[in-house]
């Protein structure tokens, strides 16, 4: 009988999920879904690896599910799935992981507590990574859960390339850059091997590039640096997040314009990024289809911060040998590929645009000093790897 483990990633007004079955020495898909619009309406679908709809149901508009509801939901509709399979475990994916865990580790009440005393550090997606957590604590106290950290692949950075310059105390008390989208990188690394040995072993920078985008330096296949610190606001803009802002910024929103934090956090994480500049779009998609010059200013920013990240983390590297694009508008925008490349020619990077506008796995020239690769990211069978290793450890996967 196989095993199954299923592998949740619950944000603000909507839970992900997947169920894997281990079968022999590999972790396969059986199916994958979601639940949105958890406090509006709610919208459940369920389907098998090749799109094929197995399940769905809408509430009606205005109806509260909320994330226990939608718990509850779905762990029925799991059962229907697991007549001749046994659920030994659930993997979550959980942003922060503070300075306590570097490594994925089996939630009990304890742990739960201290993962919520992280919530200040990722106020927008700690609290909503918890919720299923503890309602599986309360529901089925016995079933293993094992909470996977988006902070845990950037935790063996130099230190240097995890400080500020602040004061020692504020260092211990855990103001420091943790970096973020670990799980994407860390999947991307773990298939660089079959793909581009010089890259795995070499110097690759990464671009996780979605609605939440961030940037990361690998050295044979570890993390050297990133662009997102102390919060995943820092870094690139983004979908509606700012990106890095001069701390100036805050004081003086706060001295001379009267906002209090509440509003500054609304602010930097809601209201700026694509969205803000634009106007009216926080979807790449849109933007790039739009002839508005805001629109058009929008992308031109976001571009140009990438090149000058990239610039960065090729300084930290000390040179570059490879390129991968991820994430939904690393995988699906030849157009910003195309013009990320171009500005990186300096480095000995050349694009092939027909490879490019195909969506082929390589985009680069065979002349290419620089390979570049579109890698489709896989967090959730990232997890489910994890799950299955920490259930697998007789000390339980603590750090």
């Amino acid at each position: 009988m196989p095993n199954a483990i299923v592998v949740l990633n619950a944000g603000s007004s909507s839970i992900k999920f997947s169920l894997y079955l281990h079968r022999g020495e590999t972790l396969e898909p059986d199916v994958v879904g979601h639940i949105e619009g958890l406090y509006t309406g709610a919208r459940f679908v369920s389907k098998a690896p090749d799109g094929t709809v197995k399940a769905e149901k809408s509430w009606p508009a205005g109806f509260e599910l909320g994330h226990d509801g939608a718990l509850d939901h779905l762990v029925g509709h799991l059962r229907s799935e697991l007549v001749d399979d046994r659920l030994v475990g659930i993997g979550h994916r959980v942003v922060h992981g503070g300075q306590a865990y570097t490594q994925p580790v089996r939630v009990d009440k304890e742990v739960l507590s201290q993962l919520e005393a992280f919530i200040p550090l990722a106020p927008l997606h700690q609290p909503h990574n918890l919720a299923p957590i503890r309602r599986a604590l309360e529901r089925a106290p016995e079933l293993p859960q094992v909470a996977c950290f988006d902070t845990s692949f950037h935790r063996g950075q130099p230190d240097v390339a995890q400080m500020f310059a602040l004061p020692a105390e504020l260092r211990e008390a855990g103001i420091m850059r943790y970096g973020f989208h670990g799980l994407s990188y860390e999947y991307i690394a773990s298939v660089l091997p079959d793909i581009d040995s010089k890259a795995a072993e070499g110097r690759t920078v990464v671009l996780h590039l979605g609605n939440g985008a961030s940037m990361c330096a690998l050295q044979a296949g570890r993390s050297v640096a990133s662009t997102m610190g102390f919060t995943a606001v820092e870094g690139l803009p983004m979908g509606t997040r700012s990106g890095s802002l001069d701390p100036g910024v805050i004081l003086y929103l706060m001295d001379q314009c009267g906002m209090d934090a509440r509003a500054v956090e609304k602010l930097i994480y809601s209201q700026s990024g694509l969205l803000g500049v634009s106007g009216f779009s926080s979807d790449m998609r849109v933007l790039l289809a739009s002839e508005k010059l805001q629109a058009k200013l929008a992308v031109d920013l976001f571009l140009y911060r990438i090149r000058r990240e990239l610039g960065s983390l090729v300084a930290a590297l000390g040179g570059l040998d490879a390129i991968v694009f991820t994430a939904g508008i690393g995988e699906n925008a030849p157009a910003i590929r195309s013009r990320v490349c171009r500005d990186a020619a300096w480095l000995g990077v050349e694009i092939d645009e027909a490879a490019n506008a195909e969506g082929r796995h390589r985009i680069s020239t065979d002349a290419s000093r620089v390979a570049v690769w579109v890698i489709p990211t896989n967090e959730e069978l990232m997890i489910a790897r994890h799950t299955r290793r920490v259930l697998e450890s007789t000390e339980g996967g603590h750090k």
